[in-house]
C-alpha cells in the first residue's frame, strides 16, 4: 500500500524563485489528501503531473494566507473542469465564510458540494477515519489558532501464503477468514492454524505534519514515535528571537523536536524567503538529528 507525501510548496509567508507557499499531497492507498493550499498549489499539481480531480479531502492548518490562498483557485478550477463528487474540507470554521464571500461576489455556484468540518483549535481529536487512515489534529502554538495533522495507517489484514493454501486445496471462500486471523477447520476435520498459512501485515506507519508553531512541548505527545515528522523550520537558530517574535521554529529546534519525540525521519520546510539556498538549514538540523531531509518541491517521500 502506498503511503507517501509529495511536497508542492515549501516557502513561508511569500513565494520566492523555485519555492512556493506551503502545500503537500499525501497518497494513502491511492486516496489523496491535500494538506494546506498556498498560492500556486494548482500550478504545482500540474507541474508535477498530479491530478487535482483525485483529491477528495483538504486539510487547512490555519488562516494565514500562505497556507490557504490557493484554495479558491483550486476549487474554482475543479468546478470549471466538471467535478461533481463532493469535496471535504477540514479547516478553521471561518473558511466557510471566506469561501462563500468569494463565490458570492464572483457569482459562482459550484456544481459539486463542499462539505465542511470545523476544526477545534483547542483540543486534539480524531477528525476523519476511513478504512485506510485515521487523521488526528495536533494543537500547535502560533500567533493565531493553528493545528497540525497526524495521519496514521489502519492495520491491514494478514497476508495469505497462497502456495501453501493451494497445496491443501483450501476453498477460496475460506481465504477471508484466514486474512482476519481465524484458524480454519477443513471438511475432513484437519485444522489449519492461521499462523502457519498467513503472515502479519506491516506495522502501520504515521505521518505528522506540524505547520507553523513555536517550539512547545505541549504538542510532543501528539506526535510521539511517528515514522515521518514534517516540522516547520523557518529560520536558522541565529534568528531565534525573530522566530519567537513570529511564533515560528528554527531548524535546530525542529531537530530537537524530532529527537525528543523519537521520530524515525524528519522533513523540514516552511523556509524563510531570506534563505536563497537551504544547505545551512539542513546542516543545522542534521547536527542534532541526522535523519533529516529538506522538503524539496516535486519530491515524493515514502513515509
Amino acid at each position: 500500500m502506498k503511503f507517501e507525501v509529495t511536497i508542492l510548496g515549501s516557502s513561508s509567508a511569500t513565494p520566492v524563485y523555485n519555492r512556493n507557499p506551503t502545500a503537500q499531497l499525501l497518497n494513502c492507498n491511492e486516496k489523496f489528501y491535500l494538506i494546506d493550499c498556498g498560492e500556486g498549489t494548482q500550478q504545482q499539481l500540474i507541474k508535477f503531473g498530479l491530478k487535482a480531480s483525485k483529491i477528495d479531502f483538504i486539510f487547512i492548518s490555519h488562516l494565514h494566507g500562505d497556507h490557504y490562498f490557493g484554495l479558491i483557485g483550486l476549487l474554482s478550477s475543479m468546478h470549471l473542469n466538471g467535478r461533481i463528487k463532493p469535496l471535504y474540507i477540514f479547516a478553521p470554521q471561518a473558511i466557510q465564510e471566506i469561501l462563500a464571500l468569494q463565490f458570492k461576489h464572483s457569482d459562482t455556484t459550484l456544481r459539486y458540494e463542499l462539505v465542511y468540518f470545523a476544526i477545534d483549535p483547542e483540543q486534539p481529536a480524531v477528525i476523519f477515519e476511513n478504512r485506510d487512515v485515521v487523521v488526528e489534529t495536533i494543537i500547535l502554538n502560533h500567533r493565531i489558532p493553528c493545528t497540525g495533522f497526524k495521519f496514521t495507517e489502519k492495520k491491514r489484514l494478514r497476508k495469505l501464503l497462497v502456495d501453501k493454501l493451494e497445496a491443501k486445496n483450501v476453498p477460496l471462500e475460506c481465504y477471508p477468514l484466514l486474512k482476519r486471523g481465524a484458524d480454519l477447520t477443513l471438511p475432513g476435520g484437519e485444522t489449519l492454524l492461521n499462523a502457519d498459512y498467513t503472515t502479519d501485515s506491516a506495522v502501520p506507519k504515521s505521518y505528522a505534519y506540524c505547520s507553523d508553531t513555536l517550539f512547545d512541548v505541549a504538542y510532543f505527545d501528539s506526535i510521539r514515535n511517528c515514522d515521518t515528522l514534517y516540522h516547520e523550520a523557518t529560520f536558522l537558530h541565529d534568528m531565534l528571537e525573530r522566530a519567537k517574535e513570529t511564533h515560528h521554529t528554527t531548524a535546530l529546534q525542529a531537530a530537537e523536536v524530532a529527537q525528543a519525540v523519537n521520530a524515525k525521519k524528519l522533513l523540514i520546510g516552511h523556509f524563510s524567503s531570506r534563505y536563497k539556498t537551504l544547505v545551512e538549514l539542513l546542516d543545522e538540523a542534521k547536527s542534532v538529528f541526522p535523519a533529516t531531509q529538506l522538503a524539496i518541491e516535486g519530491t515524493t517521500y515514502e513515509i
